[in-house]
Protein backbone atom coordinates (compact mmCIF):
# COMPACT_ATOMS: atom_id res chain seq x y z
CA UNK A 1 0.00 0.00 0.00
CA UNK A 2 1.33 3.84 -0.88
CA UNK A 3 0.74 7.03 -0.06
CA UNK A 4 -0.41 9.54 -1.96
CA UNK A 5 1.93 11.66 -0.42
CA UNK A 6 5.32 11.02 -1.31
CA UNK A 7 6.86 11.95 1.73
CA UNK A 8 5.32 9.22 4.07
CA UNK A 9 6.53 6.03 4.33
CA UNK A 10 4.14 3.20 3.80
CA UNK A 11 5.43 0.24 1.75
CA UNK A 12 8.68 -1.24 1.66
CA UNK A 13 10.25 -0.32 -2.10
CA UNK A 14 12.60 -3.01 -3.78
CA UNK A 15 15.39 -2.40 -1.50
CA UNK A 16 13.92 -1.68 1.38
CA UNK A 17 11.91 1.03 2.98
CA UNK A 18 11.81 4.23 0.13
CA UNK A 19 12.22 7.66 2.26
CA UNK A 20 11.17 10.81 0.84
CA UNK A 21 13.28 11.61 -2.38
CA UNK A 22 13.50 7.44 -2.72
CA UNK A 23 16.24 6.87 -1.25
CA UNK A 24 16.84 3.71 0.96
CA UNK A 25 16.35 4.61 4.58
CA UNK A 26 17.29 1.06 5.78
CA UNK A 27 21.27 2.38 5.69
CA UNK A 28 20.09 5.99 7.25
CA UNK A 29 20.66 6.34 10.95
CA UNK A 30 18.29 6.97 13.74
CA UNK A 31 19.79 10.66 14.12
CA UNK A 32 19.33 11.01 10.12
CA UNK A 33 15.58 10.23 10.19
CA UNK A 34 15.04 11.70 13.65
CA UNK A 35 16.13 15.05 11.71
CA UNK A 36 13.87 14.50 8.73
CA UNK A 37 11.17 13.49 10.40
CA UNK A 38 11.51 17.08 12.79
CA UNK A 39 12.27 18.96 9.76
CA UNK A 40 8.95 17.54 7.68
CA UNK A 41 7.16 18.51 11.08
CA UNK A 42 8.18 21.84 11.24
CA UNK A 43 7.54 22.58 7.95
CA UNK A 44 4.14 21.06 8.29
CA UNK A 45 3.56 23.22 10.88
CA UNK A 46 4.68 26.45 9.51
CA UNK A 47 2.56 25.66 6.27
CA UNK A 48 -0.26 24.78 8.48
CA UNK A 49 -0.11 27.98 10.31
CA UNK A 50 -0.03 30.31 6.96
CA UNK A 51 -3.00 28.60 5.90
CA UNK A 52 -4.79 29.69 8.98
CA UNK A 53 -3.40 33.49 7.98
CA UNK A 54 -4.78 33.13 4.84
CA UNK A 55 -8.32 31.91 6.23
CA UNK A 56 -8.56 34.51 8.88
CA UNK A 57 -7.48 37.23 6.65
CA UNK A 58 -9.84 35.90 4.03
CA UNK A 59 -13.03 36.31 6.87
CA UNK A 60 -11.66 39.43 8.48
CA UNK A 61 -11.58 41.06 4.99
CA UNK A 62 -15.67 40.04 4.73
CA UNK A 63 -16.18 41.33 8.24
CA UNK A 64 -14.90 44.61 7.11
CA UNK A 65 -17.57 44.66 4.09
CA UNK A 66 -20.12 43.77 6.42
CA UNK A 67 -19.38 46.44 9.43
CA UNK A 68 -18.73 48.82 6.49
CA UNK A 69 -22.35 48.45 5.31
CA UNK A 70 -23.70 48.63 9.10
CA UNK A 71 -21.58 52.08 9.29
CA UNK A 72 -23.59 53.18 6.18
CA UNK A 73 -26.88 51.91 7.73
CA UNK A 74 -26.18 54.20 10.85
CA UNK A 75 -25.20 57.15 9.18
CA UNK A 76 -28.30 56.67 7.18
CA UNK A 77 -30.52 56.22 10.26
CA UNK A 78 -28.89 59.48 11.38
CA UNK A 79 -30.30 60.86 8.02
CA UNK A 80 -33.76 59.97 9.38
CA UNK A 81 -33.31 61.30 12.53
CA UNK A 82 -32.22 64.45 10.56
CA UNK A 83 -34.90 64.83 8.08
CA UNK A 84 -37.62 63.86 10.20
CA UNK A 85 -36.69 66.39 12.91
CA UNK A 86 -36.57 68.77 9.80
CA UNK A 87 -39.82 67.97 8.49
CA UNK A 88 -41.67 67.80 11.74
CA UNK A 89 -40.56 71.21 12.99
CA UNK A 90 -41.54 72.33 8.87
CA UNK A 91 -44.58 70.58 8.86
CA UNK A 92 -46.18 71.50 12.17
CA UNK A 93 -44.96 75.36 11.87
CA UNK A 94 -46.25 76.04 8.56
CA UNK A 95 -48.10 73.12 7.05
CA UNK A 96 -47.08 73.65 3.81
CA UNK A 97 -45.85 71.76 0.66
CA UNK A 98 -42.04 71.79 2.16
CA UNK A 99 -42.94 69.55 5.13
CA UNK A 100 -44.05 67.34 2.65
CA UNK A 101 -40.85 67.14 0.44
CA UNK A 102 -39.10 67.10 3.74
CA UNK A 103 -41.04 63.91 4.91
CA UNK A 104 -40.48 62.60 1.24
CA UNK A 105 -36.66 62.18 1.91
CA UNK A 106 -37.09 60.82 4.94
CA UNK A 107 -38.89 58.09 3.96
CA UNK A 108 -36.21 58.05 0.38
CA UNK A 109 -32.70 57.74 3.39
CA UNK A 110 -35.57 55.19 5.91
CA UNK A 111 -35.68 52.97 2.80
CA UNK A 112 -32.15 53.35 1.42
CA UNK A 113 -30.76 52.36 5.51
CA UNK A 114 -33.09 48.98 5.83
CA UNK A 115 -31.29 47.79 2.61
CA UNK A 116 -28.17 48.79 3.79
CA UNK A 117 -28.66 47.08 7.19
CA UNK A 118 -30.57 44.16 5.69
CA UNK A 119 -27.82 44.01 3.45
CA UNK A 120 -24.84 44.31 5.95
CA UNK A 121 -26.70 41.67 8.53
CA UNK A 122 -26.66 39.11 5.32
CA UNK A 123 -23.14 39.97 5.14
CA UNK A 124 -22.29 39.08 9.18
CA UNK A 125 -23.79 36.01 9.06
CA UNK A 126 -22.19 34.63 6.45
CA UNK A 127 -18.99 35.64 8.20
CA UNK A 128 -16.75 32.23 9.67
CA UNK A 129 -14.15 33.17 11.62
CA UNK A 130 -12.98 29.54 12.08
CA UNK A 131 -10.31 28.18 9.64
CA UNK A 132 -12.21 25.38 8.96
CA UNK A 133 -9.51 23.46 6.31
CA UNK A 134 -6.47 24.28 8.77
CA UNK A 135 -8.85 22.86 11.77
CA UNK A 136 -9.55 19.70 9.48
CA UNK A 137 -5.80 19.65 8.44
CA UNK A 138 -5.06 19.66 12.23
CA UNK A 139 -7.22 16.69 13.07
CA UNK A 140 -5.65 14.46 10.84
CA UNK A 141 -2.18 15.31 12.26
CA UNK A 142 -2.54 12.42 15.47
CA UNK A 143 -3.55 9.85 13.14
CA UNK A 144 -1.04 10.28 10.18
CA UNK A 145 1.72 10.53 12.92
CA UNK A 146 0.53 7.57 14.47
CA UNK A 147 0.09 5.67 11.07
CA UNK A 148 3.96 6.96 10.31
CA UNK A 149 4.87 5.76 13.89
CA UNK A 150 3.91 2.33 13.03
CA UNK A 151 5.45 1.49 9.93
Amino acid sequence: MTSPDPRIVTAAGPAGPVGPVGRDVGAASVGELVGEVSQDLSTLMRQELALAKAEVKQEAVKAGRAAGMLGAAGFAGYMVLLFASIAAWWGLAEVMPQGWAALIVTAVWAVIGAVLFAMGRQRMREVNPTPERTTETVKELPDTLKGAVRR
